[in-house]
């Protein structure tokens, strides 16, 4: 051993890695531990677990208790049972591991530092919780740092990504895989805690992976009976393995999940049998914060245990404290050996191995744009079949969207000719077509959370070799938001699909006319709201939508038919967010047109024009976001608020409206159940309506009776 203190800025001693030399050796497939080396195993989680709590003792904040529970675990996975590549930490293949239970997050800083991931070294370990803005060590794992596939956060979230992963996997593997040439074959391994289980987005997805039959996928359940309240059976008390059973997993139990090595490896293992048909949860009896004081309480989940605690724990050990870990480059042997088999695969199918090198890079075919229709029908069309017309040739020619709904196909019209479903091959439902896993029509179920999570996992597979595409009603969006805003916080390329955008939903009632819903998205950092207004709009969004890679985009649309404004719209118009309509020199008032009412602003403008002596342009909005990314000259020249006063005609709640326009048509509570072609003109949506009430409004401002930036509600 080597004696090794490292100080940090201030000169203070801290201890970084500390582990017994040679335990992690470069070896393809090493063998599980046994009796004679259990000394020098027991010295490793000892090491493991001191250095943990040194970590988050240092400056008094972090999550230490679950972290040193799972040092078995650790040495299970990164030694014994993954196949990864620290050295390129993109590999294609490589197996996944996402931390569901990211508060646990040393756990898998500290086994990236041991693999020898070259960004995580002991400097940036000692930075977990320091006043670092660069540090790699934030409090819940995060995607932009090598060896860490998503930002999982809000508990629920990392078990649904992993179900992403594995689809993708599953899939490509159908569609690339042939007989000696599986270029495609990494396993995504998962671990939860006792949050995940209970949260909803957990439980709907745990059951939708077994229906999947994804045997591709092992979950470990760190199983330590403790929460922040307190045990989990203050609130739960239900049979876990039971459960997972009945969902169609294989259940396999590990009972000393804090020393056992041989036995959790001997478990892992069994996640990469050929012959398993279904997912593998491992049960792992761990003890929160084992070794100190607090062992076995939930205090130890998400405090520092002490100074005193750490003292203790290292005489209880007998621990010398000036011991380094040897780091060795691992696994090598892993990406040659899958590099020499694309090799030989793209002479045994040159043409299968050309299209899988382009889907590896994100490539969509370069005529994409030109399968978008140039033009289409003048009769007034719902926005969401407007969807249809606009990308059904692209979703037929292009295998790289999968597209997916939450039990709406008949609803949101995402699907065309001969499509496949997603599903086991062997599942034969009593109703529907049979599907098989090379199929990307995925039926989510009535899962709207799992829905985007999942989706958030097949995008961060790897960029663009899958874009998925999820749809359901707008109001649904809200039981998916958490998952939306995760996508939108790692900026991951998914499409989401919104229809019945608005009270045009009619007899649904206020529960399906989501009036606020688009402030939440338009808020959204990273998020591109689109609500296109017509079929040339909704071309545009699209092609903003297939064109934009940093982050996810939401094109949101009507149920119910809007008039198609042809010679007005222009799809090129959509990529800046807003542009004029219908100019006038000299015009009073600037009518702000959005999604399924802009025409509603293009017949007032007309009514106040012929029958008020009022010129009017229209202006049509379908993204914030865009808009704010333009220059402000162009703004300018859009809105020309300089010149006068812009008016949105929008019945959602007008918060955020207040930045662009002086006056609104909106709404001011929620919706109500009446037939479509009824509650426009019951909220006051009827062109006469309107044109009085922007009429006053304009009559009012020249009188100087408004000021700017005094937003009236119309």
């Amino acid at each position: 051993m080597i004696d090794v203190h490292m100080q940090d800025a201030n000169g203070s001693t801290a201890y970084g890695k500390a582990a017994v030399n040679g335990l992690l050796q470069e070896e393809s497939k090493p063998s599980a531990p046994n009796q004679t080396n259990q000394e020098d195993v027991q010295l490793v989680f000892q090491s493991f677990r001191l250095l943990i709590a040194d970590l988050c003792q240092q400056f008094g904040m972090g999550h230490p208790g679950g972290a040193i529970g799972m040092a078995a675990l650790g040495v299970a996975l990164w030694k014994y049972a993954m196949r990864y590549a620290p050295h390129s930490p993109d590999w294609f293949n490589r197996d996944r591991f996402i931390l569901s239970n990211g508060h646990a997050c040393l756990f898998q800083y500290v086994n990236l530092y041991l693999s020898g991931y070259k960004a995580m070294t002991c400097e940036q370990l000692l930075s977990y919780h320091s006043d670092r803005a660069d540090s790699l060590c934030p409090d819940h794992p995060e995607i932009k740092h090598d060896g860490i596939e998503l930002t999982t956060g809000p508990l629920g979230q990392g078990i649904s990504n992993a179900v992403g992963l594995a689809i993708a996997t599953k899939h490509l593997a159908a569609t690339f895989n042939r007989p000696g040439f599986e270029v495609v074959n990494n396993h995504t391994w998962c671990s939860i805690g006792d949050a995940c289980l209970q949260e909803g987005v957990g439980c709907e997805v745990l059951s939708y992976a077994g229906h999947l039959k994804l045997n591709n996928l092992t979950v470990i359940y760190d199983n330590n009976q403790i929460t922040c309240d307190g045990s989990v059976d203050l609130t739960n008390t239900e049979d876990v393995n039971k459960k997972m059973e009945a969902c169609g997993w294989e259940v396999i139990d590990v009972h000393d999940g804090v020393n056992d090595v041989e036995g959790i490896v001997a478990a892992l293992e069994q996640g990469r049998d050929p012959k398993r048909t279904k997912p593998l949860f491992i049960n792992v009896r761990s003890i929160i914060g084992v070794g100190s004081a607090v062992a076995g309480q939930a205090v130890s989940h998400g405090a520092p245990l002490g100074k005193d605690n750490v003292a203790a724990m290292k005489k209880e050990y007998g621990w010398d404290t000036e011991k380094v870990f040897y780091i060795p480059d691992k696994v090598k042997k892993h990406v040659k050996e899958w590099n020499d088999l694309l090799a030989r695969n793209e002479k045994q199918h040159p043409d299968l191995a050309k299209t899988f090198k382009s889907r590896m890079t994100g490539e969509l075919p370069p005529n994409w744009e030109s399968m978008i229709p140039t033009s289409f029908p003048s009769d007034p069309t719902p926005a969401r079949k407007s969807n249809n017309m606009a990308v059904g040739e692209i979703f037929a020619k292009c295998p790289t969207f999968m597209v997916g709904t939450a039990d709406l196909t008949p609803s949101v019209n995402m699907t065309w000719p001969n499509y496949e479903i997603f599903n086991p091959p062997d599942l034969k439902p009593t109703s529907g077509k049979q599907g098989s896993y090379t199929g990307r029509y995925i039926h989510y179920g009535i899962r709207e959370h799992v829905m985007a999570a999942i989706a958030n996992g097949l995008a961060a597979f790897a960029p663009r070799t899958i874009i998925p595409i999820t749809s359901t009603f707008l109001m649904f969006y809200l039981y998916a938001a958490p998952a939306v805003r995760m996508g939108a916080l790692q900026k991951l390329k998914v499409i989401h699909v919104v229809t019945q955008d608005s009270i045009g939903a009619g007899e649904d009632g206020p529960t399906h006319q989501p009036v606020e819903l688009a402030a939440l998205y338009r808020a959204m950092p990273n998020l591109e709201y689109m609500r296109p207004g017509d079929s040339e709009e909704v071309a545009g969004a699209w092609k903003r939508a297939i064109s934009y890679d940093d982050g996810p985009s939401m094109i949101s649309v009507s149920r119910h038919a809007v008039p198609q404004l042809p010679g007005l719209t222009n799809r090129e118009g959509v990529a800046r967010g807003a542009y004029v309509l219908k100019e006038e020199s000299t015009a009073q008032v600037t009518l702000i047109g959005v999604g399924a009412e802009l025409s509603f602003a293009v017949n007032v403008a007309e009514h106040l024009s012929s029958h008020c002596d009022i010129n009017a342009r229209v202006v049509s909005f379908l993204c914030h976001k865009l808009f704010r990314e333009q220059p402000l000259s162009y703004q300018r020249d859009v809105l020309r608020r300089h010149e006068g006063v812009p008016a949105v005609v929008e019945p959602y709640a007008s918060l955020g409206w207040e930045r662009w326009a002086d006056a609104g048509v909106v709404m001011k509570g929620f919706g109500h159940s009446l037939p479509g072609k009824y509650i426009y003109e019951h909220f006051g949506y009827a062109t006469e309506d309107m044109a009085e009430r922007i009429q006053e409004f304009v009559g009012e401002w020249k009188e100087g009776n408004l000021g700017r930036r005094e937003f009236v509600e119309l």
